[in-house]
């Protein structure tokens, strides 16, 4: 969990890289217009459904690829717990409705809004919000502190070492109202949702196949590395006598030498 960097993580590296070159390219070449979602009139009058199907491809702001890729960075925590076969397993599983939901609910708010709500953000916003669900249910708090706002004592905010990616979260839902709040809210009820397994049984229990991450390599030398270290301390920590048949204790130093000896 304390491993610097994507170490363990390579959906994560893969996603982090991906958004950051997929941005600067649509911004070189001069795309981003293709990107984000009007429901008048890319949808309504010029009927471009291909929109619904890459909007999340990328950022077309710099500030919004800012705050999207920090947040993502400290989201790949989950995915070491998880392992990177169940990770990108939830990704594909929540990447459709997180796709269609957004641009559905903002249909039926435009009438009600008087043409507020009609526009979509370009970016995995709703994606990174049902990774932020997860990692708010799974994710524990290890320290809180306290800002003092004043010079009473009693006067002060409460933080945790959490509250970063939560300001982060908070930045990415705000920056391009009213949409982007429509995409946190799609974001975070699908991720509560697939955590409560609420939908078919298959959304939740659907696994990539375990070549395209490698699972089944990295699994067996975890394993075996587990295996070693596990007999490795069983015969560092007591060995038998043949002699007498007692139970004498090995030394720190003898057990170490005993890992580079081979004595497992």
């Amino acid at each position: 969990m304390l491993a610097s960097g994507f170490t363990a993580a390579p959906v994560s590296k893969f996603l982090f890289f991906g958004t950051i070159v997929s941005s600067i390219l649509v911004s070189v070449t001069d795309s981003k217009y293709l990107f984000h979602i009007q429901l008048l009139p890319h949808l309504w009058r010029y009927k471009q459904y291909w929109r619904l199907l890459i909007w999340q491809s990328c950022y077309i702001n710099s500030t919004e690829l800012l705050f999207g890729v920090m947040m993502l960075y400290h989201l790949r925590i989950i995915e070491r717990l998880w392992g990177s076969r169940k990770f990108a397993s939830f990704l594909i599983t929540t990447l459709l409705p997180t796709l269609l939901i957004p641009p559905f609910i903002l249909a039926v708010l435009r009438p009600l809004t008087f043409s507020i709500f009609n526009i979509l953000p370009a970016g995995p916003t709703p994606l990174l919000f049902a990774l932020l669900a997860q990692y708010h249910a799974i994710i524990p708090t290890v320290y809180k502190y306290r800002l003092l706002i004043s010079s009473s004592s009693t006067d002060a905010l409460t933080f945790s070492d959490k509250s970063l990616v939560y300001l982060l979260a908070a930045q990415l839902a705000l920056s391009s109202l009213p949409g982007s709040v429509i995409c946190a809210a799609v974001g975070w009820f699908v991720g509560t949702a697939w955590r409560r397994d609420v939908g078919p049984e298959i959304w939740t229990n659907w696994r990539v196949p375990a070549w395209m991450t490698g699972a089944k390599r990295e699994r067996g030398g975890d394993f075996e590395e587990l295996r070693r270290r596990l007999e490795g301390e069983g015969g560092a920590g007591s060995a038998v006598d043949g002699a007498n048949g007692e139970v004498r204790r090995r030394s720190l130093g003898t057990g170490i030498l005993d890992q580079f000896r081979g004595a497992f």
